[in-house]
């Protein structure tokens, strides 16, 4: 007999789900709430027909102190580093804690569509007595994958996802987007105010790219996206549209109508591609780029 799901099958899980403690949920690609039961709304405090977005799922258990205990005094720099991870592997496991004092063990899966089912098991009794040496190792491991400043993706995590993508099949596309006239902004402004330039450019680019894209901070001004299974005429449309995106002045800091660009350098992975070779020629059209008066695309 084929080992597939029927229709009286999914019914039978489904009733399963609906009556069992382990908490179940499923993220379409846009990272949109599709379905959860009992035992997950009631942890995450959702409505019965309350359908949100992970992002903003998040965003309201820590406002209102329910859900997962976010440890952070900037929620946007934590939020950056979670999204860093989430969805970037076909199946994870983490642990997490909720406000109602429960520790709970995580998994999330991933299919090639972006879709994502989430379970969680209660492991309090488990962990009861180690749950300050398992928080300091996670905290420790987010550290070490994080940039400090915007909470996406550091180097080496970014360019670790770059090489999990060349070990993939498929088309899949990397861009280096730098800021320009980043100095100038430094010099005029302030190095603080240059911070939040950096912080609100990292904000705009998440806000723009799918769960599966990868974004990191390689560095001052410089940031880098990985982009799967996208073709390069897509990914030319993209970063067009996160160009133009950013036209319309912006307010950071104390300034209402500030304004700044980004150029880049985009190419397509080939075979036989290293992260070193792939990197060299986002970064000479980048640099053709900025050759050619900046606030443009340019492909490798």
């Amino acid at each position: 007999m084929p080992n597939t799901l029927h229709t009286e099958h999914i019914q039978q899980l489904q009733t399963l789900y609906q009556g069992s403690e382990l908490l179940v949920a499923l993220f379409d690609a846009s990272d949109t709430l599709r379905y959860a039961n009992p035992a997950f709304r009631q942890a995450y405090h959702l409505a019965e027909t309350a359908m949100p977005t992970w992002v903003q799922l998040m965003r309201d258990n820590h406002a209102e102190h329910t859900g997962t205990v976010i440890r952070t005094a900037d929620f946007d720099t934590w939020l950056g580093s979670a999204l860093s991870r989430r969805g970037k592997q076909a199946y994870r496991m983490l642990e997490s804690d909720l406000h109602d004092g429960r520790w709970l063990m995580m998994t999330e899966t991933v299919n090639e569509a972006g879709w994502m089912l989430c379970t969680a098991v209660d492991i309090s009794s488990l962990a009861a007595g180690k749950r300050s040496l398992r928080t300091a190792r996670d905290l420790a491991l987010r550290a070490a994958s994080s940039d400090a400043l915007t909470g996406l993706s550091n180097r080496r995590h970014i360019l670790a996802q770059l090489e999990t993508q060349l070990a993939r099949s498929g088309t899949h596309c990397v861009a280096i987007l730098d800021i320009d006239f980043f100095k100038r902004i430094n010099d005029s402004h302030g190095h603080p105010f240059g911070d939040l330039v950096l912080m609100d450019f990292a904000r705009y680019l998440q806000n723009q790219l799918r769960r599966s894209d990868g974004i990191g901070r390689l560095g001052g001004e410089e940031f880098m996206l990985v982009l799967p299974d996208t073709p390069l005429a897509q990914a030319s449309l993209l970063m067009h549209q996160l160009l133009s995106g950013l036209h319309p002045p912006r307010p950071i800091g104390a300034l209402a109508d500030f304004h700044y660009s980004c150029s880049g350098g985009l190419t397509l992975l080939q075979p036989g591609d290293s992260v070193q070779s792939a990197y060299h020629r986002a970064d000479a059209a980048l640099y053709r780029a900025k050759q050619h008066g900046r606030n443009r695309i340019e492909l490798g």
